[in-house]
């Protein structure tokens, strides 16, 4: 009679050779290469730190053959890059779809496979430590979920395939977004994203041209102006010719909302800057001299970096 764990044990060697005929090792830095996943026909996903060059950039298919690839596109945000290849056809495995919320619940088992070109495939087995909803990277990008992992992650597992409790792709795996533990980056950030790359190239980002500081408002303040916010950006630097310039936003002015949202943290500038607002007028409320006044900011794009 099998056992539990033989049958465990059984399931996961299942999934491993199922999804490997979509990870790929991805030659595009020095010493080592990373993995990456056939996501789409023609293209392969990988995390953005591993790509060190633009050019000379292989991958190695899960059949030993090593064709070159080209760069489609990139977001340091994001920690995602597309790169484009021959000859691959369609993507053999189920991806996940996105749904809003996280795919598996905390403590679920998670397992990570990457490819080496000289040993093949490779797999490590965790779990989803920690698992939120929407989060904004320390380089500045926006990711559908924040999903921690504790498996083990390879000096090439970066890139790889992240299966999920359900048998799916629910995303790559990267250590180039946390110091504390590997990340999956999710499926649904990664097709929403794969879609402005494929397009452009790069992931564009509102631009106001300023720099900030959040800042508390005294309760008198607030009561005189009738102002719903307990704290504002106070504008620590403007760029000269940039959109606030041209909308004479000066050097202390605080801000306290823009379009319909309310300005009380800088991520909740940087989430105007996420939505789609370029080349677009926004009525902007600041405190200048003690007194509340408007101005009209059309935003500027920046290219993802």
């Amino acid at each position: 009679m099998q056992s539990s764990l033989e049958s465990l044990s059984n399931e996961l060697a299942k999934l491993v050779e199922e999804f490997q005929s979509d990870v790929v090792a991805v030659h595009a830095r020095s010493h080592y290469p990373s993995s990456g996943v056939h996501w789409r026909p023609g293209i392969i996903v990988t995390a953005d730190h591993t790509v060190r060059r633009e050019e000379d950039i292989r991958v190695t298919l899960p059949t030993g053959k090593t064709v070159n690839a080209t760069l489609a596109g990139r977001d340091s945000g994001t920690d995602i890059a597309l790169l484009k290849a021959e000859g691959l056809g369609s993507p053999a495995t189920q991806r996940g779809d996105g749904s809003p919320a996280p795919p598996c619940g905390i403590g679920e088992l998670a397992l990570v496979l990457g490819r080496s070109p000289d040993s093949g495939p490779n797999a490590s087995l965790g779990i989803s430590s920690a698992l939120s909803g929407p989060w904004r990277t320390w380089r500045g990008g926006r990711l559908d979920h924040y999903i921690r992992l504790d498996a083990t992650l390879f000096p090439n597992s970066s890139g790889g395939a992240v299966v999920d409790c359900r048998g799916r792709i629910l995303g790559i795996a990267s250590s180039g977004l946390s110091r504390i533990a590997g990340l999956a980056i999710p499926a649904s950030s990664i097709n929403r994203v794969s879609d402005v790359l494929l397009e452009k190239g790069y992931l564009p980002r509102g631009y106001f041209g300023i720099g900030v500081q959040p800042v508390a408002l005294p309760e008198a303040l607030r009561t005189s102006l009738s102002l719903p916010n307990k704290s504002g950006i106070m504008v620590v630097s403007v760029e000269p010719g940039g959109p606030a310039d041209r909308a004479v936003v000066l050097l202390g002015d605080v801000l306290v909302s823009l379009g319909n949202t309310r300005l009380e943290q800088i991520e909740d500038l940087q989430a105007i800057s996420d939505s789609g607002v370029i080349g677009k007028p926004l009525n902007a409320k600041l405190i200048r001299a003690g007194s509340l006044q408007e101005v009209t900011i059309t935003v500027g794009e920046r290219r993802g970096e």
